[in-house]
């Protein structure tokens, strides 16, 4: 049977887990008529070889295409039917399924999920057409330079370490990827230890976990995925990669600390107050004084064993030495000066105000229960969120911006019409 526990005291946070090992995570939210449902599995891209990127995710769209009891038209009618909605993700660590209905539909909602990531099809004559809706994929990243400049930038800064590797993959390793090697990645991988079920909203906690031991109590246990090494390297530098294009893409990174560290808090707060809005300092100077470009963002990720920030900036390519200076001069001053008392005040404000606002959401709530269950950390509930946050102290956030502002840390890639590649 399965084992439970409260998970919070304060908010109404309630953990269980099944005899196979998968962990079962539920907040009941008084007052709604809906409820977020979702499945994590622990593979992502960061987990695959170099002959077999982009596994991940061809898997997470082979699901869909039918499973032993339902086709591909029958999923999708299954939950859109009762109003509700059903979508899913691959990202660096992880491949999540997650489902929205009224609160009355939430077997419904849990017995698709369950359909989708434990009994796939996964037929050859699937795989054929689904390719090619990967190769579409692939393509539409490759004529957006916005999205194609990230790629590039993380495939140059991670010194081909996995965190680096497109989560689509390639035309050359998809075309290769047969229905049996998803048939054994599915074995291998969708398996107890590595499962995540969790819900948010009006939903009771005992009757949810009744309805994920039903559904989920026969999945095998399996071994938990091996863990990502951390990274060895980063390049730093200049690279510039021509591109016929309008504007000119430029992206700024480096290694940040993993999601574990204390670190990450005032790295927030450093992000946000650079680029986390219309008031932060870089849209004001870059955008606003100097009209040099019109998109302007500050962008961070923090994966198990390192993380990553960096600065976006849009712009045409006369602007771009001009731009990219700007942005060297912020990051320079930031990481030299941090953001003084009244700054650090004013952007916690504005992260706090951030963070309560969005978790009126159940779809936030239901990704911040997977979150500190797949990192392996204990809850912590908004209080505690909260808490973290005001304890970063002025010393903290002028340590954290002097060990990963400092522009000569970045690896800075530009992507425009500059003719051929060149390297500085």
């Amino acid at each position: 049977m399965p084992s439970t526990g409260d998970a919070s005291t304060v908010e109404a946070i309630n953990e269980s887990r099944l005899d196979n090992g998968i962990r079962v995570l539920s907040e009941h939210i008084p007052g709604l008529r809906s409820v977020s449902a979702g499945v994590w599995v622990r593979q992502g891209a960061a987990h695959e070889t170099l002959e077999t990127v982009g596994v991940s995710h061809l898997l997470e769209h082979m699901v869909f295409k039918g499973t032993q009891k339902r086709s591909a038209r029958e999923i999708a009618d299954a939950l859109e039917a009762l109003g509700g909605s059903l979508d899913a993700y691959t990202s660096r660590e992880h491949t999540s399924y997650q489902a929205r209905v009224l609160d009355e539909h939430v077997p419904e909602a849990l017995d698709v999920l369950a359909d989708l990531t434990l009994h796939p099809r996964l037929e050859q004559s699937d795989l054929e057409l689904e390719r090619e809706v990967i190769f579409e994929e692939i393509a539409q990243v490759e004529d957006t330079p916005d999205d194609l400049v990230f790629e590039l930038h993380g495939d140059r800064l991670w010194c081909g370490h996995p965190y680096g590797r497109s989560i689509l993959g390639t035309k050359e390793t998809v075309s290769t990827m047969g229905a049996e090697l998803l048939r054994d990645l599915h074995g291998s991988r969708y398996v107890g230890d590595n499962l995540v079920v969790a819900a948010a909203g009006n939903v009771e906690h005992e009757s949810f976990v009744a309805e994920a031991d039903r559904l989920f109590g026969n999945a095998p246990s399996g071994p938990r995925v091996p863990p990502v090494a951390a990274p060895e390297n980063i390049e730093t530098g200049a690279v510039r990669v021509g591109r016929a294009s309008a504007q000119t893409h430029i992206v700024f990174g480096t290694r940040a600390p993993a999601h574990g560290s204390e670190l990450r808090y005032p790295l927030v707060l450093l992000s946000a107050a650079l680029g986390g809005g219309m008031s932060s300092t870089l849209f004001q100077r870059v955008r606003e004084e100097l009209g040099l470009c019109y998109s302007i963002f500050t962008y961070q990720s923090f994966y198990n064993v390192a993380g990553l920030m960096g600065v976006y900036v849009g712009t045409r390519p006369a602007n771009a030495d001009a731009a990219s200076e700007a942005v060297r001069e912020e990051l320079a001053r930031v990481a030299a000066d941090g953001l003084g008392a009244d700054g650090l005040e004013r952007i916690k404000r504005q992260v706090k105000g951030q963070v309560m606002l969005s978790l009126e959401s159940t779809g936030a709530r239901l990704h911040r229960l997977a979150s500190f269950a797949l990192h392996e950390e204990p809850f912590l509930g908004l209080d505690g969120l909260l808490a973290k946050i005001d304890a970063v102290s002025e010393a903290d956030v002028r340590r954290a911006a002097a060990l990963y502002l400092d522009p000569a840390r970045h690896l800075e890639l530009r992507l425009g019409p500059d003719g051929e590649i060149r390297e500085n």
